[in-house]
């Protein structure tokens, strides 16, 4: 599942003695939904493992704010208290699940758990870096943590005036939602928060990126189509459908960001380097499913792929607060799952895993600009194999 790119874990901390200050990591976005097989190596990767089941919360708040999802259900998230020390921190997660793009897309939508709180799982799994467990996540593991459930098709980011009156029954509220999270987190202490972390998957990460400035600064909620949830001084000199791209987006975002980023991403590769129906003629059917397939005029251009992605962030990569953890595997979304966080098999650069880097940029242990080797350097890469 998936959406425009740049996933975002957003991290509120204190930066300075006085300043709350809000890191936001990155990380590509874009998923849909895809069958899919693990090679050899990633046979033993465990998607769900966690340390217990997690309740569905519905927003009571939600209907009289008018934040509803596509089918006018209430949204819903998934709440775990933290613990010990970490009792006044906060861990968010957007889930993510790509865009509906038509309104037959939309409607096609709202009877899955991405369109409806009516089809989502009551509990699910807390595992990567939403568990509990220190030894699977050992800087956040005794926060609050909530996974933010996602609903609305457009990145938290849809408006009521985008809805086509008298003719669907799709509700496009996304802003409305995420409003509503805000005011309903706040009441239940992450008002009172010492340092909160807001993160994001694939759609979700998008997410993270388009409200990450306004969670920091709890603005007062007086926006009304996507257009008027995008950053004003970059819709104000191009069109505001460029605006969606990460690569823009982070350009005008004051919060600290930590871009976590696969530069051969599988999604970005089925559906924006070689996508459905533009390889006629099947040269890269195999290649596109296991890069292990690709021929070396093949391997080429997925180096020039990967170019692109490091020039995209090469003024990113300069300031001094922003972090980033860019590898070389076949893979996408690594922070919610356990094996790809933090484990004895985790993907590494320079012998840290994802957990580890992010941890000792977000607690200034460390600057961490990590970039991983080109394909196929490195040998702790989880490397997906689609049937």
């Amino acid at each position: 599942m998936a959406n425009p790119r740049l996933r975002s874990l957003l991290w509120w901390r204190k930066w300075a003695k006085k300043d709350w200050a809000i890191a936001a990591v990155g990380f590509t976005i874009i998923i849909f939904a895809l069958s899919f097989l693990f090679d050899s190596r990633a046979d033993d990767l465990d998607l769900t493992a966690a340390d217990d089941l997690v309740d569905l919360t519905l927003l009571q708040n939600a209907k009289d704010r008018g934040a509803f999802c596509l089918d006018g259900s209430l949204p819903g998230y998934h709440f775990q208290r933290g613990f010990g020390s970490g009792s006044r921190n906060w861990l968010l997660h957007i889930e993510g699940g790509g865009w509906c793009n038509t309104i037959a897309s939309c409607l096609d939508r709202k009877t899955t758990p991405l369109g409806s709180s009516r089809y989502m799982q009551r509990q699910v799994p807390f595992a990567g870096l939403l568990s509990k467990n220190p030894s699977q996540n050992p800087d956040f593991f005794n926060w609050n943590k909530v996974k933010i459930r996602y609903c609305d098709g457009a990145s938290l980011a849809g408006h009521p005036e985008s809805e086509l009156k008298n003719v669907t029954k799709l509700y496009f509220r996304g802003q409305f939602i995420w409003d509503a999270f805000m005011d309903e987190l706040l009441s239940i202490g992450l008002s009172n928060a010492k340092q909160a972390l807001l993160s994001g998957c694939s759609a979700g990460g998008l997410a993270t990126l388009i409200h990450c400035d306004n969670f920091r600064d709890l603005m007062p909620k007086d926006a009304n189509g996507v257009t008027k949830s995008l950053p004003k001084n970059c819709v104000s000199r191009m069109d505001s459908s460029k605006c969606l791209f990460p690569q823009e987006i982070i350009k005008n975002i004051r919060t600290p960001l930590f871009i976590v980023n696969p530069v051969y991403d599988f999604w970005q590769i089925h559906h924006i380097l070689v996508p459905d129906g533009s390889d006629v003629h099947g040269h890269w059917q195999k290649c596109r499913m296991n890069l292990q397939y690709c021929n070396p005029g093949q391997i080429e251009i997925l180096h020039g792929f990967r170019s692109s992605l490091l020039n995209a962030l090469s003024d990113f990569q300069k300031k001094e607060e922003g972090g980033m953890f860019i590898n070389s595997c076949f893979i996408h979304c690594q922070t919610w799952v356990a094996d790809t966080w933090h484990s004895h098999t985790s993907p590494k650069i320079n012998n840290k895993t994802i957990a580890e880097a992010v941890g000792d940029w977000y607690f200034n242990r460390r600057v961490v600009k990590e970039v991983d080797c080109p394909y196929p350097c490195n040998p702790t890469c989880y490397n997906m194999e689609f049937a």
